[in-house]
């Protein structure tokens, strides 16, 4: 055995799976014996409480010794934090038991009965007093603050940088601590009455108790804009000592009268500070410590102690000179020194898993000594094949550093997706035709191959919208090792729009026994396939003018476009090369040009989003097609500008939809309370025993089930455009997001940021994707893209995050949009770490960005939105009426409704009804051309009524008035005013809402 190894004098193992730590420990003469002699006190997070008088190991009976030295073992409810022992009760020399909870302070005393037969004393743990904590505890320390004699205070250090004072059975006051973010340790200072902490600005701080004591009342936090509170003053540290790095541990010695210590344990150094704050030394550590403790010397003038690190060791320094180093057995997480009966001076250690020990540093030989062994010559091919399997192992050990463990070598289940090259015939599409042109079918086959026995099993096929298949889910039967079974199915289109992608997912579910479990484990195993382009477009002619252009450029000669698309280029018109036209069953036509002088190839359309599609297949083939050449150097990119502005158009559709459905939803709602009032009065009428006349009520019931069918229908109309935007919408943000990678060369990494920021996952009434895609951009623009570190750092720090609701309009999400565009194209760098942007030069942005918009300022603020120079102002097209404009507004259209409420009747209740649900149908086919003609006539008259307004609310006095008519009008005209502000025309939402009075006084 070592010299140079701990020796075990005593030691115990405290219960299975529990967990200690650094404040968990503590030795003392907590009964009071008044032999001098110390006993170990331990708490565990499991709310154990253990109290041992150690003695030494007199035999080989480790559980024996165990018990005989256990003088009490309680079960408190909390879990303990940390343990003290001091004198904590008023008019009481004696030393009681500190246990600190985490929403709890209890203190104990421990008293010995003597027992009348040889078995010992029996000792009770019994509770003097306890205070109930409001904030949740971190750590605590004790001592005479304000220089008392005769008892002890308590102070705790809550998890929110809050100090709380108990002096005994009372509460005192408690502050906070300024620019707190995370607790550290915690200790006090008896000679000048002092408070030490390391605070999250890695720097050691010092408080006065009585800076304390006269500082500010604490209630709750305060804010950095907050006012002073009076009667207090603003808490400030006595010194400030900047450590750089995060203290483990706070300890302070006062041998001398003269002096004192404070030893600061960081975590790569050990530092020794005067009282005043200035360094006595500094000793730089080569190892992780874990914990330490100082205790006297024999030396004047030095100071011993004690340090423990991570490799097991137990260290002995004189100031910053290494005396001793012994071995132990694990990694201590406290030591202590204490004194027993037989022996003086232990040093008592505690592990993290409850390992006890009280050790000494001695020189006792060791008589063991190691057997010979036969020798015999090794069989090097077997040492060689041990040494590559084990070389292997740990390869792919530190290949993969996922969080989730490693999934086997060898899969239960192997699925294999093949999709058919040709077409069905016939078809198996539900609809047969879609203007003019037959919709096609393509066969999809899925075979499961089994490694083992599954008895049942599940196979899901999914598709995205408005593809649809013959049958989305399989049963499938039981299967024996190494046995398969195949199914197949067709998917085909079922809608009158394109689909934003042509993936479609596998998934099978089935059950895995194990030992522990037969009836075996629930895993799922999930494939993707793609579909052809085939499947939702045809060839055909050429189209000359179209609305919507984008170019790609490469660094290759042009290809012929006829050998990139094969299955197109036989039923194509133009044999050429350079041109090739496909025309989308349920869409616009797309035509693809490649330029014959230069390597850029042209993709045109009139609709924006059903480029996306062609887009993505010739990026792809292309990549497919130069790897096959060998090209290794092989470029692609997109010359700018980003057609923001063709974008915003299909975000301003899916808005505008979801507007609607919200105003359909209201209506509905409001007609079924209508409904069913009456219902209620005819009820009543029909009760009384006394026929009294109907006066039209069941004239007026058929006229609101009417209403509500009627607007039943309309509604279930727009959810179906709703649907078919949100595609759309899908398919331009996937356009955007290649333009902008092939525009800045984004590596896979930035893209797939981008993708899980702007690309839309899901589209619900209570969470849409204007305001989610808002929240992320704006997110991405105050930590990675932003130019100003401090930004970065306060979109940490906050911690209330903003309520999503639905938006009133999409102006600032396109001004989001826009400012990350320029962002990215200004150098921008998308990453998820907390590192803040490197400003770029200007010189270097412009070389970056060719045909990006100018840079925008951003207004620090979460309320505030972003404005945009004139240059960006082209990707937006909206208008905005003035508030003057929009109150006249309102106050016209409320005696407009007024009046008519008064002056109609049940039958014109029945006939705005019937106009109304007419105008919801004729709104939809209504041309781009009477749209503008109706914005631009609401403008006139809205600026007419301002003036003439203007000049009736000249004194202030009525517009007081006005504002009181206005709060009195209810929820009616509210909804109006928000129908006004959304849609630029005159919507059948808001006469809808005109004609409620007439319904209720009828």
């Amino acid at each position: 055995m070592s010299l140079f190894k701990a020796r075990d004098w005593w030691s115990a193992v405290l219960g299975k799976g529990e967990e200690f730590d650094q404040g968990c420990l503590c030795i003392g003469d907590v009964d009071n014996s008044g032999t001098g002699h110390d006993k170990v006190v331990v708490g565990s997070y499991m709310g154990m409480l253990r109290i041992f008088s150690p003695h030494a190991n007199v035999s080989n009976e480790g559980g024996q010794n165990l018990i005989d030295s256990l003088l009490l073992e309680v079960q408190l409810q909390n879990a303990i934090i940390q343990v003290e022992i001091g004198k904590f009760v008023s008019c009481s020399e004696l030393l009681h038991l500190a246990v600190l909870h985490p929403r709890k302070l209890s203190v104990y005393s421990i008293s010995g009965t003597a027992g009348n037969v040889e078995h010992g004393v029996q000792y009770q743990l019994k509770l003097i007093y306890e205070h109930n904590l409001q904030r949740t505890a971190c750590n605590m320390t004790y001592g005479a603050f304000g220089g008392v004699t005769g008892h002890h205070s308590l102070c705790i250090q809550s998890m929110d940088g809050m100090l709380m004072f108990f002096e005994q059975d009372s509460y005192s006051f408690g502050r906070f601590l300024p620019g707190f973010l995370l607790p550290g340790p915690l200790a006090y200072n008896p000679r000048t009455d002092s408070f030490l902490t390391v605070s999250s600005a890695r720097q050691l701080e010092c408080y006065k108790y009585e800076t304390l004591a006269v500082a500010t009342e604490a209630e709750t936090r305060p804010g950095p804009d907050l006012p002073l509170r009076t009667g207090g003053k603003r808490l400030t540290a006595d010194w400030i000592l900047v450590l750089g790095e995060q203290a483990l541990d706070i300890s302070i010695s006062s041998f001398s009268h003269s002096s004192s210590s404070i030893f600061v344990l960081g975590e790569r150094n050990l530092y020794c500070v005067r009282d005043n704050g200035q360094i006595r030394f500094m000793r730089k550590l080569e190892f992780n410590p874990s914990c330490f403790l100082p205790y006297c010397s024999v030396t004047d003038g030095t100071t011993n102690l004690l340090l423990c690190n991570h490799t097991n060791m137990l260290l002995v320094y004189q100031d910053v000179t290494l005396k001793w180093a012994a071995q132990l057995s694990f990694v201590p997480v406290a030591v202590r020194v204490a004194s027993f009966p037989d022996l003086k001076g232990l040093v008592v250690t505690l592990s993290s898993d409850g390992h006890l020990l009280c050790s000494y540093m001695g020189t006792d030989p060791s008589f063991f000594s190691m057997p010979k062994v036969d020798a015999r010559e090794a069989d090097y091919e077997q040492v060689d094949a041990e040494m590559k399997k084990l070389q292997k192992i740990i390869r792919e050990a530190s290949r993969t550093q996922d969080i989730l463990p490693k999934a086997e070598t060898e899969e239960d289940l192997t699925v294999t997706v093949s999709v058919s090259s040709n077409m069905d015939s016939p078809s198996q599409a539900l609809i047969q035709d879609i203007n003019g042109l037959q919709v096609p079918s393509v066969t999809v086959k899925v075979k499961v191959k089994a490694s083992c026995v599954l008895q049942s099993s599940k196979l899901t096929v999914g598709v995205q919208s408005p593809l649809a298949v013959t049958q989305d889910q399989f049963v499938l039967e039981p299967m024996g090792v190494g046995s398969s079974t195949v199914v197949t199915f067709s998917v085909f289109l079922n809608g009158h729009y394109p689909p934003a992608d042509l993936t479609g997912d596998i998934t099978v579910s089935y059950t895995s026994p194990t030992d522990l479990n037969p009836r075996g484990v629930p895993r799922i195993l999930q494939s993707k396939f793609s579909l052809p382009l085939a499947l939702v477009c045809v060839s055909s002619s050429a189209a000359k003018n179209t609305k919507f252009k984008i170019t790609v450029d490469t660094n290759q000669p042009p290809v012929d476009l006829s050998s990139i698309f094969p299955e197109f280029s036989d039923k194509s018109e133009h044999k050429d090369g350079n041109s090739l036209a496909l025309q989308f069953l349920s869409g616009a036509k797309v035509t693809m040009v490649a330029s014959k002088t230069s390597q850029r190839y042209r993709i045109q359309s009139d609709s924006f989003e059903d480029m996306w599609l062609v887009v993505k297949e010739l990026v792809q083939r292309f990549d497919l097609h130069f790897s096959k050449l060998g090209v290794k150097d092989f470029k692609k990119s997109f010359s700018g500008p980003l057609p923001l502005q063709e974008y915003f158009l299909s975000v301003d559709n899916h808005f505008q939809l979801r507007v609607s459905a919200q105003q359909y939803q209201d209506l509905l709602s409001e007609r079924a309370v209508q409904f069913r009032a009456i219902q209620r009065r005819l009820l009543t009428r029909f009760k009384d025993k006394t026929p009294a006349p109907l006066q039209n009520l069941d004239t007026l019931l058929d006229a609101t089930y009417n209403q509500v069918m009627a607007l039943a229908e309309a509604a279930e109309e727009n959810r179906a455009s709703l649907e078919e935007a949100f595609t759309r919408l899908r398919s331009a943000t996937h356009l955007l997001l290649l333009l902008l990678s092939l525009w800045q060369n984004l590596t896979p990494d930035q893209t797939t940021i981008l993708e899980a920021t702007l690309l839309p996952q899901q589209d619900t009434p209570q969470l849409g994707w204007e305001e989610s895609c808002d929240a992320a951009v704006s997110h991405l623009l105050r930590s990675c893209l932003s130019w100003n570190p401090k930004d970065q750092a306060t979109s940490l720090a906050q911690i209330d995050a903003p309520i999503l609701g639905f938006p009133q309009e999409t102006a600032r999400l396109k001004n989001h949009i826009t400012l990350l565009c320029d962002r990215i194209g200004k150098g921008g760098r998308l990453s998820l770490t907390s590192e803040a942007n490197v400003q770029v030069p200007a010189q270097v942005q412009n070389l970056a960005a060719p045909g990006g918009v100018e840079p925008i300022a951003e207004v620090a603020g979460d309320g505030e939105e972003l404005s945009l120079p004139q240059e960006a102002t082209k990707f937006i097209k909206k208008t905005h009426p003035s508030k003057k404009v929009k109150k006249d507004k309102d106050s016209k259209e409320r005696k407009e409704a007024s009046k008519e409420s008064s002056e109609a009747s049940v039958k014109e209740e029945m006939g705005g009804a019937e106009n109304s649900v007419k105008e919801v149908k004729k709104e939809k086919t209504e041309s781009s051309k009477e749209k503008k003609e109706s914005k631009k006539d609401s403008s006139k008259q809205s600026k007419e009524d301002a003036k003439r307004e203007s000049k009736k609310d000249s004194s202030s006095s009525k517009e007081k008035k006005e504002k009181k008519e206005k709060d009195k009008e209810g929820k009616d005209s509210s909804k109006e005013v928000a129908d006004k502000k959304v849609s630029g025309k005159p919507s059948v939402k808001v006469k809808e809402k005109k004609k409620e009075p007439e319904t209720e006084e009828g």
